[in-house]
């Protein structure tokens, strides 16, 4: 056999560690920098598998390496292993049921982040195996893979703390991937993002006997949210501001509100982009305070940067996507997959949208294969420069070195991202194969990069290209730690 098809046999024989690693993580289901038992899973796997391991990567707590090998290159695997808050949801179904309706608001995996982490792993296993191979025929600094544990992706963008703190600065280049409905690569960019949390603090007082001598902070807070809709009409089309109220000062209508809290997540293409949008999000916040006579603050959460593609290393990964040959569901998974959809409102309109913002070739592919229950085929590959809806502090990994990634199909057709049907799938068989599919991408990709290190050097050319002349700087504040979301 050669290194690929040891590779693929290897990884085949880990199917169940893999897969009760990917269950396990997806029943702790803890939130950002919160995940203390599910980064311990991963790291009792890397040492048991014979990784160096380290805990506390960049200062912090949940986040972990485990290294092999020696000398250049250095790969580095992304992994992800967090979940979202208010997605508790019973795995296996096609109704929304929590696990626990007496816990209606614990956190699920409605990102698929469980198979994300278990998924990156199991192409460090493959990618190690390879470098021992080449230990044993007496080859000396055949290389170094690091898997990267990388907490807090979803609202604490893990990954931009750990960049700012150097981690990544001994990459040559990093691969990961996603969970999705689809199997392929998508190339664009991401928006980058600041999330800012604003406080507003007044006076209380009686709300019928002296309301005169009370001053609002929720009439600021929401004072500040009127502001911030008219704002919309005023930033690029391409930003996007979110909020979420946090604190309305109590459940008593008769007192008026001493305290209130909005959490703001702002995006944009460019990362001076949002900074401008910041700049005016402030002005509102001030100008809500003066109306009401309130005071206000804000604190800096978290950033992330955009994602700098990388056609180069995307062609080795779909070149190992079109050799390894997509797993394909039985007759119950299609069948689960089908009550999946189903649940879905206006699936197929949901559809149409989003083909109008694809390029034509996988628009056709979509279209051609509408009616799948799992979307058990690989997409054109196309290089797109569009900027995706999202964000990802995988973008900040991009701007230090060479980064690309790929999605596989873990969810039916048309599953929308951060929803109970997400999580419902989960621990679904088909998400497992998918999941396996990814590490065996990643792993014969990175094997690929090894054996030919030019690949290596045109994709950092690539990359200096694109940034032109740009260095990386992290978004977030020297004096801003990780915040737990809880």
């Amino acid at each position: 056999m050669n290194d690929f098809e040891i590779i693929n046999t290897l990884l085949d024989d880990k199917l169940p560690l893999i897969n009760n690693l990917t269950d396990a993580v997806w029943d702790k289901a803890e939130t950002a920098f919160t995940e203390k038992e599910s980064a311990q899973l991963f790291c009792h796997i890397l040492e048991k598998e014979g990784f160096t391991v380290e805990r506390g990567t960049g200062g912090i707590s949940t986040a972990f390496s485990g290294v092999f090998g020696s000398g250049s290159p250095v790969i580095g695997i992304l992994g992800e292993f967090d979940a979202l808050s208010g997605l508790n949801q019973r795995a296996g179904t096609t109704e929304k049921v929590p696990v626990d309706s007496s816990q209606a608001g614990r956190p699920g995996h409605g990102c698929g982040h469980n198979l994300l982490g278990g998924g990156s792993l199991a192409a460090v296993i493959g990618i190690k195996k390879y470098l021992e191979n080449c230990i044993k025929q007496g080859k000396k600094n055949t290389g170094t893979v690091i898997y990267y544990g990388c907490p807090g992706e979803e609202g604490g963008s893990g990954k931009s703390f750990m960049a700012r703190s150097g981690v990544f600065n001994i990459l040559d280049i990093a691969l990961t991937w996603h969970p999705s409905d689809f199997y392929g690569i998508v190339e664009g960019s991401s928006l980058a993002n600041y999330q800012l949390r604003y406080r507003f603090q007044g006076v209380s007082a009686h709300a019928a006997g002296c309301p005169h001598l009370g001053r609002s902070a929720l009439d600021a807070l929401e004072l500040m949210n009127i502001g911030i809709n008219f704002l919309r009409e005023h930033v690029i089309p391409e930003a996007r501001l979110h909020y979420s109220i946090t604190d309305t000062g109590g459940y008593s209508p008769n007192v008026v509100q001493a305290s209130a809290e909005g959490i703001y997540l702002l995006r944009a293409p460019e990362l001076d982009q949002v900074a401008d949008i910041y700049r005016r999000v402030c002005k509102i916040a001030e100008g809500a305070a003066l109306m009401t006579e309130t005071h206000t603050e804000h604190i800096f959460m978290k950033a992330c940067a955009n994602v700098i593609p990388n056609a180069i290393l995307g062609d080795v990964l779909y070149g190992q996507m079109e050799k390894i040959p997509i797993p394909q569901p039985d007759a119950e998974e299609i069948g689960f997959a089908l009550a999946i959809k189903k649940s879905i409102e206006n699936s197929d309109d949901k559809l149409s949208q989003k083909l109008r913002l694809v390029p034509e070739k996988i628009r056709q592919k979509f279209i051609q294969k509408k009616d799948e229950s799992i979307r058990s085929f690989l997409l054109p590959y196309v290089h797109d420069e569009a900027v995706a809806a999202g964000s990802t502090d995988v973008g900040d990994v991009s701007w230090i070195c060479p980064t690309a990634q790929i999605n596989t199909a873990t969810w039916a057709a048309m599953t929308p991202g951060h929803s109970w049907q997400v999580v419902s799938q989960g621990k679904s068989s088909y998400a497992h194969k998918a999941t396996l599919y990814a590490g065996k991408v990643l792993a014969c990709t990175a094997i690929a990069c090894l054996k030919n290190p030019e690949i290596i050097r045109h994709a950092k050319e690539e990359l200096a290209e694109r940034l032109c002349g740009k260095k990386y700087k992290c978004p977030i504040p020297d004096d801003i730690e990780p915040v737990p979301l809880i």
